[in-house]
């Protein structure tokens, strides 16, 4: 019996420090812990632009979101959004949810000289239809191989109209309406000289669309009154998407919009058997950190991946005021051991505003987000892709935004 005992609090102990410490796992080794350096970019500023091969820029477009992935054939295939700049068109703020569109790129390398060669996809309107729940707009572009077999993943809205008399969207403009229709959908494609050829299928119906439509006014299609927000209200966007190697069920991750009273961006996650679900969205809010008020943080455009040789998930996604990190705005990192429940870990600040420049020179960003990664097999990150500027894009008209390739060391 004493045996037994000594054995129960031994083991009960054990226990105790397994969950409860930060740095050990049960066998008493350190946790595994992901430091990334960011490496120089072949670049340099022109007229308040970053120009060079690891810089893709149009002057005829603006530049925004790109998504990477290495092809059977050698080459890395970016997909990524873009629309028309210029007198023509409305600034940055506006035109983005009215007119982006989705161009793919090709480069014998992951982190410089992409080459845009075609616009693969855009709103529906393009063809004949302004009524397709992705009429208006596509955008953020997120491309995955799973099997053999890719998956372009992305927002598409439409302008429901102008709304009756009376309503709560009585005065919103075009913009604000596009804006609160967003919803996700998910085109599969055998290759990329497949999709460069328009040889896939156009989902006629999207693949995640809210649960409810709560704010107090200024709401297209409100729900009923005294409804309890979803993570998926309103609009769903931002789609990064996983494979969970415990089960083989695919993780949708998504951002929805909270009020309170403040736009505020909330996070959720749906789950499918396969990749092109369907999915069902769960009531779970992820990369939930907290406000001192209980709030939570605002953040955007998470881009999660599993790491093989950590045997956990992590996120990258922009910190609008540094709260998540509690350091400057800019890029944070979370962790998760299943997907749904997220922590900080002891290294949450993934990524200054700024860019060093091979000549040395740091270049402080006004913009740099939409973070989207390229990972090697075991999990290590290896070029960071971000949308940028370096000055206030929201008032521009000249395509003064870019995508910029970063190369990373894992240390």
């Amino acid at each position: 019996m004493h045996g037994f005992m000594e054995w129960k609090s031994t083991g009960i102990k054990a226990l105790f420090m397994c969950l409860m410490g930060m740095l050990l796992n049960c066998n008493g080794e350190k946790e595994p812990e992901l430091h990334i350096e960011a490496l120089p970019v072949d670049a340099q500023v022109h007229d308040d632009i970053l120009r060079g091969p690891s810089v893709l820029n149009d002057p005829d477009r603006f530049v925004w979101g790109g998504s990477v992935l290495k092809g059977t054939d050698g080459r890395y295939h970016m997909l990524y959004n873009t629309w028309e700049c210029g007198d023509s068109v409305p600034e940055f703020t506006n035109s983005w949810v009215l007119h982006s569109k989705i161009a793919y790129a090709v480069s014998d390398y992951p982190d410089k000289e992409f080459k845009f060669q075609k616009i693969v996809l855009q709103g529906r309107r393009f063809e004949g239809d302004s009524t397709a729940w992705d009429a208006q707009m596509v955008t953020n572009p997120h491309v995955k191989e799973f099997d053999g077999k890719y998956y372009l993943y992305y927002v598409g809205s439409v302008d429901p109209g102008i709304q009756p008399i009376g309503s709560k969207g009585e005065k919103l403009n075009k913009r604000n309406r596009v804006q609160q229709t967003q919803k996700l959908g998910v085109i599969a494609f055998k290759d990329f000289d497949a999709l460069l050829s328009g040889d896939f299928v156009r989902p006629d119906q999207p693949l995640l669309s809210p649960r409810t439509r709560v704010k107090e006014t200024n709401v297209v299609d409100p729900s009923p009154e005294g409804t309890k927000p979803k993570p998926d209200n309103i609009i769903v966007v931002n789609p990064s998407v996983i494979r969970r190697p415990s089960d083989g069920k695919y993780l949708l991750y998504f951002k929805g919009n909270f009020y309170d009273p403040h736009w505020r961006g909330v996070h959720g996650v749906a789950i499918a058997d396969t990749p092109n679900g369907p999915f069902t969205a769960t009531d779970h809010f992820v990369f939930d950190i907290r406000n001192a008020d209980g709030t939570i943080a605002n953040g955007e455009d998470p881009y999660v991946w599993y790491h093989h040789g950590h045997q956990k998930f992590y996120v990258v996604l922009k910190d609008f005021t540094g709260k998540i990190t509690f350091n400057k705005p800019g890029l944070a990192l979370l962790e998760s051991v299943d997907g749904i429940a997220w922590t900080k870990p002891n290294n949450s600040f993934f990524m200054k505003k700024e860019v060093v420049l091979k000549n040395g020179d740091t270049i402080k960003m006004n913009r740099l987000e939409r973070p989207q990664l390229l990972v090697d097999q075991n999990g290590d990150p290896r070029v960071l892709y971000c949308a940028g500027s370096i000055v206030d894009i929201n008032p521009r008209k000249d395509g003064a935004s870019f995508n910029v390739q970063i190369p990373l060391k894992a240390k």
